[in-house]
């Protein structure tokens, strides 16, 4: 018998590659603009993008904001006249169609799934999410993906995780395990809803204190031993 049959993992960074995916789209969208792409671009998107979103996981921002947000202020740094929703298009539809997924996650979800029922918890775009879930090696093996969009609220809000398991038949707070690199977002959330929690950290960034975390991996074969 499985100690946490019920699988929920975070998906950008803990099972999709979003970082180089994240980076593709940009240069995409780059090109369709007429954005000159260099790695100082997309060190300066990212400051954008990264405290939007930060602030969206602390709930002080809509992600129908942020989105196009990001690019007006990135546009505005480089005194650039463009469509900032055109460009969060274009960002949105490379990303839609990237399937780049990190070390060992088609191998550990496929041999999870056989044992385990698993689930995604994402804050992503719900089109993006949908699209490349569905393109995506991992397709065959997630019963569900939870996006909160649908859901009406985000991680960490107890809401979110409150319309995650009225859609699971059987979870409860102890046969289940969040599993996640965000510290904001997927570790947070956990707590707060009281799930055992597991944070992925491939980069070895140091424990945060004050924040009771149950597991710690670096690599998602680790997985096999603890659920």
């Amino acid at each position: 018998m499985a100690k946490y049959p019920f699988l929920l993992f975070d998906a950008d960074n803990t099972l999709f590659d979003f970082d180089t995916a994240n980076e593709n789209a940009l240069r995409f969208c780059c090109e369709q603009n007429d954005i000159p792409f260099s790695e100082d671009t997309f060190a300066r998107y990212e400051a954008h993008n990264s405290a939007l979103w930060h602030d969206f996981d602390r709930g002080l921002a809509t992600k129908e904001f942020i989105v196009v947000e990001r690019f007006r202020r990135f546009l505005a740094e480089l005194g650039l006249s463009r469509d900032a929703e055109k460009c969060n298009h274009d960002h949105l539809d490379s990303l839609s169609r990237s399937t780049l997924l990190v070390p060992h996650a088609a191998e550990v979800c496929q041999v999870l799934s056989r044992t385990h029922e698993i689930y995604l918890v994402t804050n992503a775009v719900a089109s993006v999410q949908n699209r490349r879930l569905g393109l995506s090696a991992l397709a065959p093996f997630v019963r569900d993906a939870f996006i909160s969009e649908t859901a009406g609220a985000a991680k960490p809000s107890a809401a979110y995780f409150d319309y995650v398991f009225e859609h699971i038949d059987g979870i409860t707070r102890e046969n289940c395990i969040v599993i996640g690199d965000s510290l904001t977002s997927d570790m947070q959330g956990a707590v707060n809803y009281s799930l055992p929690c597991c944070w992925f950290n491939p980069k070895r960034l140091p424990a945060p204190a004050g924040l009771p975390i149950d597991y710690e991996i670096r690599d998602l074969r680790e997985l096999f031993d603890i659920v």
